[in-house]
């Protein structure tokens, strides 16, 4: 069976894997990625990641069976799927860089690069919650939103590469400036991060005493416990999270709207509550074939996704 070496590349640490055509995962492991200090230590770290599989692959006899490596990366990808271009501004360095050529020079195997919220949505539809699809909307809900489109079963990423910033959709009007320069986009009012950064205020406006600094799994703690300010914070999100949705799904129709992220795992009432907001904002034609699920492959959707971009 056909095997790939799977990466993905963080600003804090490096996730790999040896990933079969079946989506099976095995020597996974995880180095720091070293990014704050140069693209070349980066480079190395790849490196070291890619060797770790292939010692383990060796000792049992696999490594004929690997393929190539597949990456992904922060920021924006050339289309032929080796160099960033930018846009990794977690990562020193990390831009106008050939990252594949480095890598195959020193495993001997071939490398295809790829931005990593693409990957987890690629892995979600090869492997997880999308499986069986050929179209499907793929949003990662944190410290940002970022996000994947699939169209025919391929990844659609753009002309050159840099499109599908579903994060940086714009949602409100006027709105506030968020990270990317831009003012009101749907990543500044409705991920985690702004979750957070909203109850906190209004926290400390009222006087709130929490017993620890609030974060996504406190917040949606209270809000089933029915705290008032918890409940109003949570039902904003799912407003601004909701009418995202219901744009990409009246642009794209598409089978599955895959939702990934921590906050998304704290219950079944976080797709319930999304899935009523669409209802009632979205085209009731461009919806009647769409469902809304949670993703399921956690924290190896990316490294998955890596893999299966040379496995195809």
């Amino acid at each position: 069976m056909k095997q790939a070496i799977g990466i993905d590349l963080g600003g804090t640490s490096i996730k790999y894997a040896l990933v079969s055509e079946a989506g099976d995962v095995r020597f996974e492991g995880k180095l720091p990625s070293r990014a704050d200090e140069s693209a070349e230590a980066v480079l190395e770290q790849l490196s070291r990641a890619a060797d770790a599989v292939l010692h383990s692959a060796r000792n049992e006899g696999l490594d004929g069976d690997i393929t190539g490596i597949g990456l992904g990366t922060p920021g924006i990808v050339d289309t032929d799927g080796r160099r960033v271009l930018g846009g990794a501004e977690n990562i020193k360095g990390w831009e106008q860089i050939d990252v594949a050529t480095p890598l195959e020079l020193h495993t001997g195997l071939k490398v295809r690069v790829n931005n990593d919220a693409n990957l987890m949505g690629l892995g979600e539809t090869r492997y997880g919650a999308g499986r069986g699809c050929t179209h499907v909307v793929f949003l990662t809900v944190g410290t940002g939103i970022g996000g994947a489109i699939i169209i025919d079963g391929h990844l659609f990423s753009g002309y050159g590469g840099r499109g599908t910033e579903l994060g940086h959709t714009p949602l409100i009007a006027n709105g506030e400036q968020c990270n990317c320069g831009a003012t009101g986009c749907l990543e500044h009012y409705a991920s985690t991060s702004a979750l957070v950064r909203r109850f906190s205020s209004l926290a400390q406006q009222e006087g709130l005493a929490l017993d620890r600094p609030a974060d996504g799994e406190l917040i949606t703690r209270l809000y089933l416990e029915g705290q008032p300010l918890a409940v109003k914070c949570m039902e904003e999100h799912f407003y601004y999270l909701g009418r995202g949705i219901a744009g990409f799904i009246n642009i794209f129709s598409p089978q599955r709207v895959v939702i990934g992220g921590g906050i998304c795992e704290a219950g079944d009432f976080y797709i319930e509550q999304l899935r009523r907001v669409v209802a009632g904002q979205v085209i009731p034609s461009c919806a009647c074939q769409t469902e809304i699920v949670r993703a399921t492959l956690g924290n190896r959707a990316g490294l998955v996704g890596a893999a299966s971009l040379v496995l195809e």
